[in-house]
């Protein structure tokens, strides 16, 4: 029997995710969950020390997303548990599978306002699929196996373990559970008929491919599928990685910052076929672009949860299992590719970096460097800005596992996950696009990838405000800008003092050396970019 000698239950809380296949944890220490702590200092689990809960928490939801897997965060108690909420409501609205564990006060003192406390039940239950608490030290192996399946299984998403501390210190059998494997759901012979029949009946359908659970073998097998039947396939916000975009069927991103031409492919469609997302207002602009048309939602998800407007066939089934199964049954032998060819070809056009022109670093010239420099396929991070339009627009996706973004739009993001990456992809260059804002949010997780000496390269693109709230107050309260000018430090100078390389550009002409440079360098690197603060975005 594994792992079956004696044990507290903290032990056995890390004997169980040993078992569960865990490959590191992300946290934040904590007394309440000191046993815990003591079993994951002789066990294979990497244990991954960061300097925020809420670094800690957005570094397990890269993995998840990387891998499949629940990503792992610990913290400790109210404020632990406070800092970390903004990662699981990203893993709650991205479907991406997150166990945060929590300790907390002892039982004994629970209800009774006692040092930090909090209800887990109260602050999480309206954003994570469960909430448990290990309250009886022998269910410890079954509460995380428990947590582990329900992240991963069915729409993905984050579960929350309350860590009692005394009771983690009591003993157990120490006898761990075999992993349970999520369900891997495929379309029937019946769904496959279904969809058929809309295709045959469709003039102008599309593919809207996004969520979780795409692999690189998925990614072709859309890809060939779609080119076979002459479908433009579109990428919900923020999973442009689910297909290669050299793919003559690749029609462009929904969502902020999307194209015209793949606007316009969603609003004159007769079909719809949503993989692995949901029809939602981010891709439909607020539920106006194509909402109420003819629609099949395929996914893990039974309920089609957040999917809108008219709804013809659900197909329960996982990304890859559907389109292993499409490329087959679902072809449309006259269907005319010109349709398809001509969408490539606007997004193609659309997403070539062009000069914005403006003062200091002109962003598209600067990305056309990058695309021309990075050709080895680099995992792409960024928060939730303006920034990240030009990271959107210019820099392509090859194959799943290329972009790391939140799609609850949560600022933050981007350094963590890139520390993530580097630990989960290594060899893989990971390239980091930073606001100004964006970049303190978390930014002190440098010290994470310094501490690790991991081949990071973070861009601050600095315009000295909140770039995306400022815009929306010149459009609807011009000339009246509120709350949104920012002083920053020197970012090139900050960066040198966690240990990193740094170094500021001002112009444009300085972009490519400083870059060529900063790749030279073994550890993680920062380029602080001087922005013209009145670019909003790349030029139209």
């Amino acid at each position: 029997m594994p792992n079956a000698s004696p044990c507290s239950a903290g032990h056995l809380v890390v004997r169980q995710l040993e078992r569960s296949g865990v490959e590191r944890v992300y946290c934040v220490p904590g007394e309440s969950y000191l046993d815990v702590l003591d079993g994951l200092h002789d066990s294979t689990i990497d244990t991954v020390v960061c300097r925020h809960e809420g670094g800690a928490g957005f570094m397990a939801v890269a993995e998840g997303r990387l891998t499949g897997r629940p990503g792992v965060v610990m913290v400790t108690r109210g404020p632990g548990a406070a800092n970390a909420a903004i990662a699981v409501h990203t893993a709650w609205q991205d479907a991406t599978p997150l166990v945060l564990f929590v300790g907390l006060v002892p039982a004994e003192q629970r209800y009774r306002e006692a040092f930090q406390e909090f209800d887990p039940n109260a602050w999480f239950g309206s954003t994570a699929k469960r909430v448990l608490v290990l309250d009886d030290p022998a269910s410890a192996a079954g509460v995380v196996a428990e947590a582990v399946h329900v992240a991963a299984s069915g729409r993905p998403g984050p579960v929350v373990v309350g860590l009692p501390e005394t009771t983690l210190t009591e003993p157990t059998d120490g006898v761990t559970l075999p992993p349970r494997a999520p369900a891997r759901p495929a379309p029937s012979p019946a769904d496959l008929d279904a969809v058929a029949a809309l295709l045959r009946d469709a003039q102008a359908p599309v593919v809207i491919a996004g969520g979780e659970g795409w692999t690189e073998q998925a990614a072709r097998d859309l890809a060939a599928w779609a080119e076979a039947a002459a479908l433009p396939v579109l990428t919900d916000f923020r999973a442009h990685d689910a297909i290669d975009h050299r793919s003559p069927c690749y029609a462009g991103s929904l969502g902020y910052g999307r194209s015209p031409s793949a606007a316009a492919v969603l609003r004159d469609s007769d079909l719809q076929v949503w993989i692995g997302c949901p029809r939602g207002d981010v891709a439909t602009d607020s539920y106006t672009l194509g909402a109420e048309v003819a629609s099949v939602y395929v996914g893990p998800d039974p309920n089609a949860h957040g999917h809108h407007g008219r709804l013809d066939a659900t197909v329960l089934a996982t990304p890859e299992n559907f389109v292993a199964a499409a490329r087959h049954a679902l072809l449309r032998p006259h269907a005319d590719p010109a349709p398809m060819r001509a969408a490539h070809e606007a997004h193609r056009t659309w997403a070539q970096p062009r000069a914005d022109g403006g003062r200091g670093v002109d962003l598209g010239i600067a990305f056309e460097v990058l695309r021309r420099t990075l050709e080895d396929d680099p995992v792409v991070t960024f928060g939730a800005g303006n920034h990240a339009i030009w990271a959107q627009r210019y820099l392509p996706a090859h194959r799943p596992g290329s972009l790391l973004a939140p799609r609850n739009g949560a600022m933050g993001f981007g350094v963590p996950a890139a520390v993530a990456a580097a630990l989960v992809r290594p060899g893989r260059r990971v390239l980091s696009i930073a606001g100004d804002g964006c970049f303190l949010m978390n930014g002190q997780e440098l010290a994470t990838a310094v501490d690790r000496q991991l081949p990071v390269l973070v861009l601050i693109v600095d315009n000295g405000c909140y770039g995306t709230i400022r815009g929306h107050q010149e459009a609807r309260y011009p000339g009246r800008p509120s709350g949104t000018g920012l002083t920053n430090p020197d970012f090139a100078a900050l960066a040198r003092a966690y240990g990193a390389f740094g170094t500021t550009v001002t112009d444009t002409s300085e972009f490519e050396v400083a870059l060529h440079e900063a790749l030279a360098t073994p550890g993680p690197a920062v380029l602080h970019l001087h922005t013209d603060p009145d670019t909003r975005g790349p030029r139209a």
